[in-house]
C-alpha cells in the first residue's frame, strides 16, 4: 500500500482505482519464480497502519513463521522517499541496512512505475524486492510455508474450502476493503455515494452471515476472517470520519462488533494492532482529506476487551491447532498503540 501519496494525488473526476502489484513473483516451496522458501532468507516489511500489510502480520503470527520470516516495521509516516526505517536505530533497518524501503525496490527494478508500498518482502542477501504482491504474500504463507510452520499451525486456507473462501474474500475486496477507499479518495459525489452504499450493503450482508456462525467459512479461522478484520479493527478510528463511512459505526452493529473483538482478542490478532500507528498515519499523512493533520483522540478504544460471547456459537478457532505462543520480544505494540 502507498496509499499516502495517492491520498494526497489529484484525481480529477476519476474513480479511485487501486494500483496492481507490479512485483508479482512467489516465494515456494519448489522456488519455480527462482524464490524457494528459505528459513531466515527473506524479511518482511510492514506498516501496522496499513490494513494490507497487516493481513501479512496477522498471518505470520497464527502460522508461527517468526524465527524463518523476520519482520520490519515502519514508520507510519511517510514521506516523498517511501516508507521510512525510523523506528530503528540510526534510522536504518538493522538486517538490510536501508533508510527507505525504496532502496529495496532499487535494487530490483530502477524506475519502477507505481509508489512503494507494503507489504514487501525483501531477499536478504541481494537486498532486492521480491513481492509486493499483498493478495498472494498471505495464500503463499499458508500454503507454500508449512514446512517451516509451528507445531499446530491452523490451516488458514483449507482446500476443501478455497472456493468459498476465495467467493467471500472477492466480495469483502470489492466492497469493504477497497470499498472505504473508493469512499474516501471519491472526488465526485457520484462515486462517493455509490461506495458508501457498497459499503454498508457489504457489511449488513456479512452481519447476516456472521449472525449464526463464528467465522465467514466454517468453524475455524480462515483466511477471509483475517482479510475482513484488518478493515473492520480500523472503521471507527479511520473509515467512519476521515473516509465518511459514516451510516453507522462498527460499534453500533451487534453483529460485527462482536466478531471483530472476538478476532481481536485471539492470540495473533488484537496483539499485532497498533492504533497509534493506525490513526497518525491516516490523519497526517492524507494531507488531501485531512489538511490540518490532526488526530483525533477518540474514539474511546477500552471496548475491544469486553466480553464477546460469540464463543456461544461453537467453532474452534484454530481447528485441530493451538494458538499461537507470546509475542516474541521485540515485536510487542507499545503500550500507547492499545487499548
Amino acid at each position: 500500500m502507498s496509499e499516502g501519496r495517492e491520498g494526497n494525488s489529484a484525481y480529477g473526476h476519476k474513480p479511485f482505482k487501486r494500483s496492481r502489484s507490479h512485483f508479482a513473483d512467489r516465494i515456494t516451496a519448489d522456488g519455480r519464480d527462482g524464490w524457494p522458501v528459505e528459513a531466515g532468507r527473506y524479511r518482511l516489511v510492514a506498516s501496522r497502519a496499513c490494513p494490507w500489510a497487516s493481513r501479512a502480520v496477522v498471518s505470520r503470527r497464527l502460522l508461527g513463521l517468526e524465527e524463518a520470516l523476520s519482520l520490519a516495521i515502519v514508520d507510519p509516516l511517510q514521506d516523498d522517499r517511501s516508507w521510512r526505517f525510523t523506528l530503528d536505530a540510526d534510522g536504518r533497518d538493522p538486517v538490510l541496512g536501508i533508510r527507505f524501503l525504496s532502496e529495496a525496490y532499487d535494487r530490483r527494478e530502477s524506475d519502477y512505475p507505481g509508489g512503494v508500498s507494503v507489504p514487501a518482502i525483501v531477499d536478504v542477501p541481494s537486498g532486492r524486492l521480491v513481492t509486493n504482491d499483498y493478495q498472494q504474500i498471505t495464500l503463499d504463507l499458508a500454503t507454500e510455508w508449512t514446512g517451516l510452520h509451528r507445531p499446530g499451525a491452523p490451516d488458514l486456507y483449507p482446500p476443501a474450502r478455497r472456493d468459498e473462501i476465495d467467493a467471500v474474500m472477492a466480495e469483502v475486496y470489492r466492497d469493504v476493503n477497497n470499498g472505504v477507499y473508493r469512499a474516501g479518495f471519491a472526488s465526485t459525489q457520484e462515486d462517493y455515494e455509490a461506495a458508501y452504499a457498497d459499503v454498508f450493503r457489504r457489511l449488513e450482508a456479512l452481519a447476516s452471515r456472521l449472525a449464526g456462525q463464528r467465522y465467514l467459512v466454517g468453524d475455524t479461522i480462515t483466511e477471509a476472517d483475517i482479510r475482513l478484520f484488518t478493515t473492520l479493527v480500523r472503521f471507527d478510528p479511520v473509515y467512519h470520519g476521515h473516509f465518511k463511512c459514516n451510516r453507522w459505526k462498527l460499534t453500533e452493529n451487534p453483529v460485527l462488533w462482536a466478531y471483530a473483538r472476538d478476532l481481536f482478542q485471539t492470540p495473533g490478532f488484537g496483539d499485532t494492532v497498533d492504533f497509534d500507528h493506525i490513526k497518525r498515519h491516516y490523519y497526517q499523512v492524507h494531507t488531501g482529506i485531512n489538511p490540518t493533520g490532526i488526530v483525533p483522540l477518540g474514539p474511546d478504544l477500552s471496548g475491544w476487551l469486553t466480553p464477546h460471547h460469540r464463543e456461544e456459537l461453537g467453532g474452534r478457532p484454530f481447528g485441530e491447532g493451538t494458538p499461537p505462543g507470546p509475542v516474541r520480544a521485540g515485536e510487542e505494540v507499545p503500550a500507547r498503540g492499545r487499548p
